[in-house]
């Protein structure tokens, strides 16, 4: 009957294939809505009965509508759910992957078709894909000034307590709670750096994979004048009263209108290219340092990890058009100083790409920025640390006539998941997939199932001396882009690499 029992009830779940059970929108928490807005997550209650698990719960609060996947509504507030795919609900104990989903920290959910666990499933693993608080309610900061404490960082903290719902009843569902594997991807990738620095999250899992991780964490200042432009902007004082005052829908509207006076505003410094608000926030608590200095100090030495980034990350943001466009030098000068860049390092680029538009050098540098450099820099911290660390690169390509398919910011998703079949995912990958395609999926399927299961997902780990890095193409494409990649690193060597944004 495919029915499965929770510490808080039991759930019925359907079966996608033959050999394949899927059980959606399972309650980890409770709503963190009412009393429980901005406060830490509260267990979900108990139910009567067998709730049915066919359907992906609510998206946490957030304007975007994206294809294939369920927009928010004001009212929706049992967000704070998981969903499973297993193979073996009567056998086991199998490999578990647990998938944060990405999103400049203010959209998405788990509910979007890339995130389907079916293939992945197949392959041998217990796969829980999570919802959790975004935007002002999962990483606003709730300025203290009362007795009730709203912490920082609560979006990480709904990660802990689903991370924690796994390791309690993931066995009933065919997993072991002793062999647990975070994943995640941009936001959700530097959400996993995020764990595994953090106390709280400890001993909740064993293996991290990172794919594109986003470099920004802010401190307490940061995120303290984040809050008064968004309440300035909502009508409400930039205090705890009047920011449980405003309504979710207020707040979204709210951060909206700020992100819109960036993009509108190029004297408003590094957020007019990509205004992002939200961020973990070095709060001394939750979250007690950046990924990269407790990564140095070898907090996450015994957790292995997995990292990927694609070679042409910035362009999948220039095509969606949630990017500036710099296309003169006088531009381009500016980007670096709003960055604070090292002095050379864009001429380096210009220099690598003698023939590309200003745009294209553009796009470079901030790729590397945001998720290139900071993946290396993620790995290269944890492997000189003690831990154990795998490299690789997304350099898939597809030149239609035409047209160039980029290896961009979220093309190796569907790839990971094996999901390419899903027609709403085509313009991530130009289109229907072809046979070499397919062969990339299934090789990279393969990887993350053999990572999760023993550590090694089939190539050497990273080295002092020597670094394997696996590049991922289709079977028949050449991967030139590789010796480029190693060369932009050259120029970030021995640079500070800004881990807070300005």
């Amino acid at each position: 009957m495919d029915v499965f029992k929770t510490r808080h009830g039991s759930v019925r779940g359907f079966r996608v294939s033959g050999d394949v059970v899927a059980v959606l929108g399972v309650p980890y928490a409770a709503a963190p809505f009412g009393v429980h807005r901005f406060r830490e997550p509260a267990p979900a209650p108990a139910w009567a009965g067998v709730r049915e698990g066919r359907r992906f719960g609510p998206v946490a609060p957030q304007s975007a509508r994206l294809p294939g996947a369920p927009v928010w509504s004001p009212g929706d507030e049992d967000i704070l759910t998981v969903n499973l795919w297993t193979p073996a609900p009567d056998g086991g104990p199998l490999p578990v992957l647990v998938w944060i989903h990405g999103g400049a920290y203010t959209f998405g959910s788990s509910a979007q078709p890339d995130f389907d666990g079916t293939v992945l499933a197949r392959a041998g693993l217990v796969v829980v894909t999570l919802n959790y608080r975004i935007g002002f309610e999962g990483f606003g900061h709730v300025p203290a000034d009362g007795p009730i404490v709203h912490p920082d960082n609560r979006g990480l903290l709904d990660q802990v307590a689903a991370l924690r719902w796994v390791r309690e009843n993931i066995a009933a569902f065919g997993g072991d709670p002793g062999n647990v594997t975070v994943a995640g991807q941009s936001s959700g990738a530097a959400s996993v750096a995020c764990l595994m620095v953090m106390d709280r999250a400890r001993g909740l899992f064993h293996r991290a994979i990172a794919h594109s991780p986003a470099s920004p964490c802010y401190t307490r200042d940061i995120a303290a004048a984040t809050t008064r432009e968004v309440a300035a902007a909502a009508g409400c004082p930039a205090r705890s009263a009047g920011l449980v005052s405003a309504t979710p829908q207020a707040l979204v509207a709210a951060a909206d209108q700020v992100v819109d006076h960036y993009r509108h505003d190029p004297a408003s410094g590094s957020r007019h290219y990509d205004p992002s608000l939200y961020a973990p926030v070095l709060d001394g608590d939750v979250l007690p340092t950046d990924p990269l200095t407790g990564m140095a100090a070898g907090a996450a030495r015994d957790v292995d990890l997995l990292v990927c980034h694609t070679t042409e990350e910035y362009w999948l943001l220039d095509a969606v058009g949630s990017s500036a466009k710099v296309t003169t030098d006088e531009q381009l000068a500016c980007f670096a100083a709003d960055f604070g860049l090292p002095d050379g390092l864009v001429a380096g680029y210009r220099a690598m790409l003698p023939q590309a538009p200003v745009l294209d050098v553009y796009l470079a540098v901030f790729g590397d920025l945001l998720f290139g450099e900071y993946a290396n820099r993620l790995a290269g911290h944890h492997a000189r640390a003690g831990g154990r660390t795998f490299l690789s690169r997304f350099d898939r390509r597809r030149a239609d006539p035409g047209a160039v398919v980029r290896a961009w910011h979220c093309a190796d998703v569907p790839f990971a998941f094996g999901n390419l079949g899903d027609e709403r995912l085509a313009f991530l990958i130009g289109g229907a997939p072809t046979a070499d395609d397919h062969g990339l999926a299934c090789r990279m399927v393969r990887a993350w199932a053999d990572f999760a299961a023993t550590g090694d997902p089939g190539w050497p780990p990273v080295r002092d001396s020597t670094t394997e890095v696996r590049v991922w193409t289709a079977d028949h494409q050449a991967a030139d882009t590789g010796d480029r990649a190693a060369a932009f690193r050259a120029l970030w060597a021995g640079a500070d690499f800004p881990v807070l944004r300005p």
